[in-house]
C-alpha cells in the first residue's frame, strides 16, 4: 500500500464533490482524503501504483491542479509570483468591478436625473450601498451558474468572500471619480468618460493585491 500526499489548488467542499466521481473510479486508489484546513488544500491518496502523474491527471477532468510547493528561502518572493494565481485575482476583481460599477454609476445617473437637490456626500453612499448590492448579486449569479451552488450557498459564499474587496473598490472609484469630476455625471463632456475610465482602473487595481494574496493564502474564491 502507497502513500501519496500532493498540495491542489481545489477551493471547497464542492470541488471535492466534482472530483469524487474521478477519484473513486480508479480501483488502485483504496482511500483519499482533502484536507481543506490547510492553505495548501492537501490530497492524500492510499493505494497501489499511485503516482502524481495518475493524480493530475484525474485534478484536470474538472480544473484543478497539483500546486507547486515554494521553497522556503524564496517564500517571499514566491508567494506574489503566481501567474495562475493572478489571472483568476483579476478575473475575479473584474467580475467584482462589473456588478459594482453597475450599481454606483446607476445610482449617481438616477439621483442626478430624478433627485439633483441630493448632497454629493448622499450621492456617494448610495451609490456605495447600490454597488455592493449589484456586485453580490453578479457573485452569487456566477457561483449559481458555474458552480451548481443553491441559492443560499451561493449568497453567503459571495457576501463572504467580496466584501471587504468591493468596500475598497468602491472607496476608490468613487474617490477617484469625485476628484477628476466632482461626482457629476455629465454625458457631453468628453472628461467624464475619461473620469469614468480612470475611475474603473483604479477600481480595479485597488482590491487587486487584496484578492490575490487571500487566494493564494487560504485559497478563498470559488468562481
Amino acid at each position: 500500500m502507497e502513500t501519496l500526499q500532493v498540495n491542489t489548488n481545489i477551493h471547497c467542499d464542492k470541488c471535492v464533490n466534482k472530483l469524487a466521481p474521478h477519484l473513486n473510479g480508479v480501483k488502485d486508489i483504496s482511500s483519499w482524503n482533502f484536507d481543506l484546513n490547510k492553505p495548501e488544500k492537501t490530497l492524500t491518496v492510499q493505494g497501489e501504483g499511485i503516482t502524481p502523474d495518475l493524480i493530475a491527471e484525474l485534478l484536470d477532468k474538472e480544473g484543478y491542479e497539483i500546486a507547486p510547493v515554494v521553497e522556503k528561502e524564496n517564500s517571499a518572493q514566491s508567494f506574489w509570483s503566481d501567474i495562475s494565481k493572478w489571472k483568476r485575482a483579476s478575473f475575479n476583481t473584474m467580475n467584482c468591478l462589473i456588478g459594482c460599477s453597475i450599481g454606483d454609476f446607476g445610482m449617481i445617473l438616477f439621483l442626478q436625473a430624478f433627485y439633483p437637490e441630493t448632497s454629493m456626500a448622499w450621492q456617494m453612499v448610495l451609490a456605495i450601498i447600490a454597488g455592493l448590492f449589484t456586485s453580490i448579486l453578479l457573485e452569487t449569479m456566477i457561483l449559481k451558474v458555474r458552480e451548481s451552488f443553491d441559492w443560499i450557498l451561493a449568497l453567503k459564499t459571495a457576501f463572504g468572500m467580496s466584501f471587504i474587496s468591493m468596500i475598497g473598490m468602491e472607496i476608490a472609484m468613487n474617490t477617484s471619480d469625485f476628484i477628476i469630476t466632482g461626482g457629476k455625471a455629465s454625458f457631453d463632456n468628453p472628461m467624464y468618460w475619461i473620469a469614468l475610465i480612470i475611475a474603473m482602473a483604479v477600481g480595479f487595481a485597488a482590491p487587486l493585491p487584496y484578492n490575490y494574496y487571500k487566494l493564494q493564502k487560504f485559497n478563498k474564491a470559488c468562481h
